[in-house]
């Protein structure tokens, strides 16, 4: 079950409060997803998920090292795809940013 703390926006103030998400059907299950794509429609972020198989990622990477003819197309299995707000992005991009901080080895100090 996935639990955050979300800010919610109320006119110019902002309102911290827990956020419980139930699970159904089998949405509680991680899937791996190794490429995603971001296009903007209507006011709406479309998030593509999907899967590439690892070995055909390796063999495109490997032709055009040696300057061969790489496919103009190839083809993934769709994981999920996820319409979001813009405002919904925003915070999105705010999370993320915070978890990539957060991964940064600690700074030392040099004397």
């Amino acid at each position: 079950m996935a639990e955050s703390q979300h800010p919610m926006q109320r006119g110019d103030k902002s309102v911290a409060v827990n956020v419980r998400l139930k699970p159904v059907s089998t949405s509680d299950q991680p899937i791996l997803v190794n490429y995603t794509h971001v296009g903007l429609s209507d006011g709406l972020a479309y998030v593509d998920f999907g899967f590439l198989e690892p070995a055909l990622l390796n063999a495109v990477a490997t032709r055009a090292k040696q300057g061969e003819v790489t496919p103009k197309q190839v083809e993934g299995i769709s994981a999920a795809r996820v319409a979001l707000p813009l405002d919904s992005v925003v915070r999105l991009y705010q999370q993320l940013q915070r978890v990539l901080v957060g991964l940064q080895p600690p700074k030392t100090k040099q004397s």
